[in-house]
């Protein structure tokens, strides 16, 4: 591999002769592959009893492992079932970090393509409120398929810049997650297209940006509040110099331990002003860790509550089991006062009645759960969250919390969203088959079914893994796999 010149020549400078030679050779190694167990879907235990693949865990989290080159994970149907998220080892640990709890308003602030954001997730487990936020239009529709594939409830994804949601947002969230755009250093064995970015953008382009986009963090938490930076690049300007301006010029905020892991190391303080703080921060080598190269800084606003964690309360918008013809509790005092205080339907919407009788018609004859939570009617399409939709007016809205489906007249259809984010005992019909059967391979590829069951909508798993939708009519299956998201081989 070909690196720049100047680039190798900082670093020699930074490292010195003899840890700069052991740095170099890490270039001539292979890089690694990592994926991280979706545990909102199966559990860690239960993924390692059925995975196909030969796992080895990441330290750094207890839901990574890497896997061999060679493999091909993302063909294989578990993930279009959403089990597991391919991530670069080191990129998991930002996620791991900021350790995202139930009930909690969480921000990540450049999500795409949405690894970090399932991670959190995965973590507030369909609790609290999850705002996933990247200014790149084409990056974004990335972000909302992760979200949706990985069966992700409680998230809103935006596509705004930092300085107009810090004006929407202002002191609202307990935790905000900024992975940095940066000169992306620490992924040149991983991609050698990095290389011919960081020409373009080098580190000082860069932290001008970083430094902004921080601004505009501080401005949306609260006092208490956790605020984790990440970078990929090994710059000085970008990670320890941006931490220390940053706490330098905002006093109310204090730089929190990382534990160290299996070749984690502290940050370098001699590289910015020689605060012994900064030690506190973490950064991945290549050479050091079985990953790339990874900074990570985690800070607390002081002021507000030292408790992160929230009480542990049955909240709106959790999915509860019904027994055959048994309703579902209510969240309030009785069930008409709970739907209609938790429907939002424009001013002139008449149609609120006429729209939740259509829905909870089809929940009656296709769900064995009673889906609960704050819905929002816009236009002909019907969304939910377990806590009030917060004010996004004037902000681009890419994914307006959980996609249900869409009015059709006096019907309700049912999002692939919705599918992809029940289980496999929330249906009343399903077709469940084995990750190796033909079936599974002709559903992911659109093709229609030859099976028996139940006439009318039915959910399609593998090994007892939601796929999706189908609508079954006698022994034919008509296949209603998003055609987007169909596998083409």
């Amino acid at each position: 591999m070909k690196l720049p010149t100047e680039f190798l020549d900082r670093m020699k400078q930074l490292l010195g002769e003899e840890e700069f030679e052991e740095f170099l050779k890490s270039y001539d190694q292979p890089r690694y592959y990592g994926l991280r167990i979706n545990t909102i879907k199966i559990s860690v235990e239960d993924f390692l009893r059925i995975s196909p693949f030969d796992l080895e865990p990441v330290p750094w989290t207890d839901d990574g492992f890497y896997y061999p080159e060679g493999e091909s994970p993302g063909r294989h149907p578990y993930y279009h079932a959403g089990l597991f998220y391919i991530q670069e080892p080191s990129a998991m640990l930002p996620g791991a970090v900021i350790n995202a709890m139930p009930g909690e308003r969480v921000l990540d602030l450049c999500a795409a393509p949405g690894g970090k954001t399932v991670q959190m997730a995965a973590g507030m487990k369909g609790q609290g409120l999850l705002v996933a936020n990247d200014i790149n239009p084409e990056r974004v529709k990335a972000l909302v398929k992760n979200i949706e594939l990985c069966g992700v409830r409680n998230a809103i994804v935006l596509n705004e810049s930092p300085d107009r949601l810090s004006g929407k947002f202002e002191g609202f969230f307990d935790k905000i997650l900024v992975d940095a755009p940066c000169s992306g250093e620490g992924m040149f064995r991983k991609d050698e297209s990095a290389i011919r970015s960081w020409e373009k953008f080098k580190s000082e382009r860069c932290a001008n940006l970083q430094e902004e986009i921080l601004q505009h963090a501080e401005a949306m938490l609260k006092p208490g509040g956790i605020l984790v930076y990440s970078t990929c690049t090994f710059a000085p300007e970008e990670n320890e110099k941006m931490i220390s301006g940053f706490i330098n010029k905002f006093k109310d905020y204090e730089i929190l331990s990382i534990p160290l892991k299996d070749g984690m190391e502290p940050g370098r303080p001699q590289w910015a002003d020689g605060n012994e703080m900064l030690s506190k921060t973490v950064r991945l080598w290549p050479h050091r860790v079985k990953g790339e190269g990874h900074f990570v800084a985690m800070l607390r606003k002081k002021g507000g509550s030292d408790e992160y964690q929230q009480k542990q309360e049955k909240r709106p918008g959790e999915l509860t089991e019904k027994g055959p013809g048994e309703p579902a509790p209510s969240p309030r005092k009785s069930k008409e006062d709970s739907a209609a205080s938790q429907w939002q339907v424009t001013a002139n919407d008449t149609r609120v009645t006429v729209l939740r009788e259509a829905f909870d018609r089809f929940v009656r004859d296709n769900l064995n759960v009673e889906i609960r939570g704050f819905f929002s009617v816009k236009g002909n399409n019907l969304y939910c969250l377990p806590v009030p939709f917060p004010d996004l007016g004037g902000l681009k809205i890419a994914k307006f919390g959980w996609y249900l489906g869409e009015f059709k007249r006096d019907k309700f259809e049912p999002s692939h969203s919705l599918a992809v984010s029940l289980s496999k005992k929330d249906f009343k019909n399903v077709l469940d088959f084995s990750a190796s059967s033909r079936e599974v391979t002709s559903y992911l590829k659109g093709e229609t079914l030859m099976a028996e069951g139940q006439n009318g909508l039915t959910a399609i798993c593998v090994d007892g893994y939601v796929l999706g939708w189908a609508k079954q009519t006698g022994g034919i299956v008509k296949n209603l796999y998003p055609k987007g998201w169909r596998r083409m081989a």
